[in-house]
């Protein structure tokens, strides 16, 4: 019990409440505070992890935590991770970095030479799908990538179980879909293909003051060619979405996040035989997330995403939604 790492929350909502339930019965992770300004986050800490403290600021948190899990809206991201390790502490942040990717590129770049300890969380770092999928291509199932193809769909934005948060997520500043969503297939990416460059792209944003109804883009992952869409009112789904890997081989292609999936001869898309929704196979990701989260902070190897490849995301996320068509 003494070595499991202790971690607090800054920012209990949704991703915040998701990591703490799993926090309080891991094996190498003690959630041991939390701190949210909402009135209403107390009520809600108690009910979902009886016992843990709400405590009565982020500096509370950082002080008695070994590693702070930075789940605030994107504007407070940058200011919580730099209290962090200036008290030498890990962080493991929620993304992007920061909603300037001027400033995410200083902290970046400080914090690579000071050696903080941090992490993002892009949970396809510790997705069983994406594991099958790599599996898939080890074995050449794809043979050497020819394009790529990324799309996604929603009825609406914020999607139905993020509408509480609708005052950022519907908001030019800080929300919409590409940093939301994008940013986790353009980390698949990167990871499975290499460097991202950014050839063309073109953003709509329809109603003044929200966020992006639409984009379409260009790009290259280690050379390969990546067209990319996404729009909103596309589907009746609250949310759909397609990672589809071409080659010589043949493709496989991750679904609606969870499901893996390889093309067969007869043009038919099976998924992989132990594939699941995402609902359950998300607790596996938490669980595996968090043990990324003890490795980081001990200062050892992990698989998580790293301050860089998420800053790499964002320089891709928002040149296409500086690109207004």
């Amino acid at each position: 019990m003494a070595d499991r790492i202790g971690l607090g929350i800054v920012g209990f909502g949704i991703m915040g409440e998701r990591l703490a339930r799993f926090a309080a019965d891991h094996e190498q992770v003690r959630l041991i505070g939390v701190w949210d300004p909402a009135p209403e986050a107390a009520a809600r800490l108690a009910a979902a992890v009886p016992g843990v403290p709400m405590l009565g600021s982020a500096e509370e948190v950082i002080a008695v935590c070994d590693c702070l899990y930075v789940a605030s809206p994107p504007a407070f991201h940058l200011a919580h991770a730099k209290a962090a390790f200036a008290a030498g502490k890990a962080a493991f942040l929620e993304k992007p970095l920061a909603v300037n990717p001027e400033e995410a590129r200083a902290f970046v770049a400080a914090a690579e030479t000071s050696g903080a300890r941090g992490a993002v969380n892009f949970p396809m770092a510790s997705s069983p799908a994406v594991a099958q999928l790599t599996a898939w291509r080890a074995a050449g199932a794809v043979g050497t990538p020819r394009e790529l193809s990324v799309t996604v769909a929603f009825a609406g934005w914020p999607r139905s179980w993020q509408r509480d948060a609708a005052s950022w997520l519907d908001k030019p500043e800080q929300g919409g879909f590409t940093r939301e969503v994008v940013s986790h297939f353009l980390f698949l990416t990167r990871r499975q293909l290499g460097p991202m460059v950014l050839e063309a792209a073109r953003a709509t944003f329809a109603v003044p003051g929200h966020s992006e109804t639409a984009i379409a883009a260009r790009l290259t992952a280690g050379g390969v060619p990546v067209a990319l869409s996404g729009g909103v009112g596309t589907t009746l789904a609250d949310d759909h979405n397609a990672w589809v890997l071409e080659g010589p081989a043949g493709a496989i292609r991750l679904r609606d996040w969870s499901f893996a999936e390889r093309r067969g001869a007869d043009g038919v898309w099976s998924p992989a035989p132990d594939a699941l929704p995402n609902e359950r196979m998300r607790p596996m990701v938490l669980r595996r997330q968090l043990d990324g989260v003890a490795a980081m902070t001990r200062g050892e190897p992990h698989h998580l995403a790293t301050l860089r490849e998420a800053l790499e995301v964002q320089e891709v996320v928002e040149a296409v939604l500086a690109a207004r068509g």
